[in-house]
């Protein structure tokens, strides 16, 4: 049996998100064929690369907190479990909270509003990486995440 990442962004309005974890490598796709994004991370030694559909991204570990960029949009993470950050600038910006419990993730992109909720199966993988791939998800599948492209 492979080792998967999958479940919903978004709710009943949102998206699919199916992946495959082989070692340090997870791919997948967020979305149907008709309108979806291929995923592919790479966990490396100080962090995590890869692309989302076209757009690459490469966040790093310092201070504690992963920090980079996913496409043009800035992001910060921090914890394992439970994790937090922030996507975006301080002004158009998405916070981000997640929980892990046993193999299961639950997290919110956004204010509860207008921002998107997520749950995950995350087979092996930490909540970190279950809220890595929501977010990239997000980047990929929702216009206004990726305002500045």
């Amino acid at each position: 049996m492979e080792d998967q990442i999958k479940g919903r962004l978004g709710g009943a309005d949102g998206y699919d998100i199916r992946c495959v974890i082989d070692g340090d490598r997870i791919t997948g796709r967020a979305g149907g064929k008709l309108h979806g994004k291929d995923i592919d991370l790479e966990i490396t030694e100080r962090g995590v690369q890869g692309t989302v559909g076209a757009d690459p991204f490469k966040i790093e570990l310092q201070d504690g907190e992963l920090k980079g960029n996913v496409g043009s949009q800035k992001l910060t993470l921090r914890g394992v479990d439970r994790v937090t950050g922030y996507m975006g600038e301080p002004i158009v910006g998405w916070n981000v909270v997640a929980q892990q419990t046993g193999d299961q993730l639950v997290g919110q992109l956004g204010s509860t509003v207008l921002g998107r909720n997520f749950e995950l199966s995350l087979g092996s993988a930490p909540g970190w990486v279950g809220t890595l791939v929501a977010l990239v998800s997000f980047y990929a599948l929702e216009p206004r995440a990726s305002i500045s492209r």
